[in-house]
């Protein structure tokens, strides 16, 4: 997990997603730092791919497709949808020319701590979704494992409704299904 190791820098912003400056992304993740985020919704027809997160904050639980953060470099904020093909690419191995275009559809600002590490997140998180004509290869390093489900199903989730995943989904997640609505 060499990804996990690196030092990366990532924009802390205020909660009007306004740019501070650059933030080692650990720091923020240890002192529950408002920082950028994003998270990526890939369909595959009518259905969604989730991720069984394999990753150090808020492990083994369903995420969207994936989630990660902009890098800064050089006090330049990555483009997002540079970040979202980036993203896509080292956690799905999926080129940029076997999806459509990333489609922004809104973000949400939460906070939530980790029980079971020492990691808070504390993001303004962007939702962008993407298409997909078949089903990517998985990469281990970043995920247990997937889920497609019915974007109707896991819309209905947040009314209560079960779904056939036995894990708890990321904090994040519910929150964002009401963008997917619109």
């Amino acid at each position: 997990m060499d990804y996990y190791r690196e030092e990366i820098f990532i924009p802390h912003v205020n909660e009007s997603d306004e740019f501070i400056g650059p933030i080692e992304r650990w720091e923020a993740h240890k002192k529950g730092i408002l920082h950028r985020a994003f998270t990526i919704a890939m369909f595959i027809n009518d259905d969604i791919l989730l991720q069984h997160r394999r990753h150090p904050v808020f492990d083994g639980v369903y995420d969207l497709t994936c989630s990660s953060h902009p890098t800064v470099k050089n006090g330049n904020i990555q483009d997002m949808t540079d970040a979202v093909y980036e993203t896509l690419a080292r956690e799905w191995g999926v080129p940029h020319s076997k999806i459509s275009p990333p489609e922004h559809k809104g973000s949400i600002l939460y906070s939530a701590k980790d029980n079971g590490s020492v990691y808070k997140e504390h993001e303004v998180c962007h939702l962008y979704t993407v298409e997909s004509s078949s089903l990517p290869k998985i990469n281990y390093e970043f995920s247990y494992g997937y889920s497609l489900v019915n974007k109707k199903k896991l819309i209905n989730q947040k009314e209560g409704k079960e779904l056939p995943i036995s894990h708890a989904f990321a904090p994040w997640v519910p929150k964002l299904l009401g963008l997917l609505e619109r």
